[in-house]
């Protein structure tokens, strides 16, 4: 059993793709841009705000003033719109409840910025994580373990003890960079190939199976 478990958010709590497609194609088509399908998003996902744009822009805006110039159309269109199709995956707060009540304490780790991050969690998963940290201003985003060791810190949790959880190839580097074990789930964003390939210690399927997991 696991005494501490630490969660990735966009694809492993929440299916935010669709909000995140159309808040990045409201700015392709505002600058007259080619538009994306929610499965390239799934791929542009999950190395931060700034890496999504990145990614959605063409390549000759990747300079730092024009990225946060397309941050700052993003940003706002997306924190209004950003439930509008969000939704828990099936099974999960079900699974979470049930790890909580034996005594398993658990956090939120995401690269969505800590502004929004928190909020979101609070209105899908109310009263279910006591501590969220999002992305933060002046620090590395996963798979830089900087916030997770800040994290574990508050938690009073040690790698021995915690497990991460993700569903992308940046959530198993950023367990391994902080010497966690780590679980990716296979209901997200990436595939079981990508998880397997960057060497996940453990695969789950359904929400049920991760509760499993954790409780031994």
């Amino acid at each position: 059993m696991y005494k501490h478990v630490i969660f990735d958010l966009d694809g492993t709590l929440l299916n935010t793709i669709d909000d995140l497609a159309d808040a990045g194609n409201w700015v392709c088509r505002n600058h007259g841009w080619p538009t994306h399908t929610a499965e390239e998003y799934k791929r542009f996902v999950g190395n931060g705000m700034a890496r999504l744009a990145e990614r959605f822009a063409p390549a000759d805006w990747h300079t730092p003033e024009r990225v946060q110039a397309i941050l700052d159309e993003f940003m706002p269109y997306y924190d209004a719109h950003k439930e509008d199709k969000t939704a828990p995956y099936s099974g999960v707060a079900q699974a979470l409840a049930r790890v909580k009540a034996a005594g398993v304490s658990i956090a939120v780790l995401s690269n969505k910025a800590d502004q929004m991050a928190r909020p979101v969690v609070e209105h899908y998963y109310p009263g279910m994580f006591p501590l969220v940290q999002g992305a933060l201003p002046g620090f590395p985003t996963k798979p830089d373990p900087t916030l997770l060791r800040r994290l574990m810190e508050r938690m009073g949790a040690s790698p021995a003890d915690t497990l991460f959880v993700g569903d992308s190839n940046v959530d198993i580097r950023t367990a391994r960079n902080g010497g966690l074990p780590s679980c990716g789930v296979l209901w997200g964003f990436r595939t079981r190939a990508e998880l397997e390939a960057e060497g996940a210690d453990f695969l789950v399927e359904t929400p049920e199976e991760l509760a499993e997991l954790i409780l031994g």
